[in-house]
């Protein structure tokens, strides 16, 4: 059986003014699989992350050309409710970004903002959302708690709580371990194993081994254009192009 695609874009360009950021970018993401982006700083990456919910809106003299298409339909359509594309794929930014508010009151926004007023069942949600992002044990008798009280591992899995209680289909990833520490970092890797089990995860990452370790697809990523994409295991074995064996190899630049 052939994988599903989630996300497909055709001659996608994104300009900041008159600074072209990517071109012509075509590739599919898989869905329930984890795909990593890789490639040198300033290469596109996140901005190209930022196209899939669009929030390259919120950039002055962004522009996107070209389509993306999530599940068949393109997202950049004049009729798309932006909204409801963002409850759909969220997000989870490189620093932890908690709200200065309770545990509790973190993962509860989202569905409070989208119409859950029942207190049981927001409890529900909480709950839910924190065993799905490995963190309830630590958390459960602490919700009232500040979430900025959090070590930075935690807070970055309540993010990912966080993001995942309003129920997505996609989660981007912008680097979520990065300002971690090895220990925080592994217990990230091995829970965005089991959200590809729920979700469809898209990640930025500069760490070739964690890229190697986790995902399934690779699309590296160069000057704003994807040099090769494909399986996890080919393109770290047998890369096509000879600048994706020496990004890999350490030998870039």
């Amino acid at each position: 059986m052939g994988k599903t695609i989630k996300f497909q874009t055709s001659a996608m360009n994104l300009w900041y003014d008159r600074f072209q950021a990517l071109k012509a970018i075509d590739i599919t993401i898989s869905e329930r699989a984890v795909t990593a982006f890789i490639g040198p700083s300033g290469c596109g990456k996140s901005s190209f992350l930022r196209c899939l919910n669009r929030m390259n809106d919120f950039v002055p003299g962004a522009r996107v050309e070209g389509e993306v298409f999530l599940d068949g339909r393109n997202i950049y359509d004049s009729d798309q409710d932006v909204i409801t594309l963002r409850r759909r794929v969220g997000m989870v930014f490189q620093r932890p970004n908690p709200f200065p508010a309770s545990i509790w009151d973190n993962v509860a926004y989202g569905p409070r903002l989208h119409g859950v007023r029942n207190r049981r069942e927001l409890d529900e949600i909480v709950e839910k959302s924190l065993r799905g992002a490995a963190i309830w044990d630590e958390v459960k008798d602490k919700l009232r708690t500040p979430a900025l009280a959090l070590s930075g591992g935690q807070q970055q899995r309540l993010c990912i709580a966080r993001a995942i209680a309003v129920e997505p289909e996609v989660l981007l990833m912008d680097e979520p371990t990065s300002a971690l520490d090895p220990m925080a970092t592994a217990r990230i890797e091995e829970l965005v194993r089991t959200l590809k089990e729920r979700f469809t995860v898209a990640i930025v990452t500069h760490n070739m081994q964690q890229a190697a370790r986790i995902s399934d697809e690779t699309a590296f990523f160069l000057d704003g254009e994807i040099i090769e994409s494909g399986p996890t295991h080919l393109i770290f074995t047998s890369p096509r192009d000879g600048r994706t064996e020496d990004y890999i190899t350490g030998r870039f630049g």
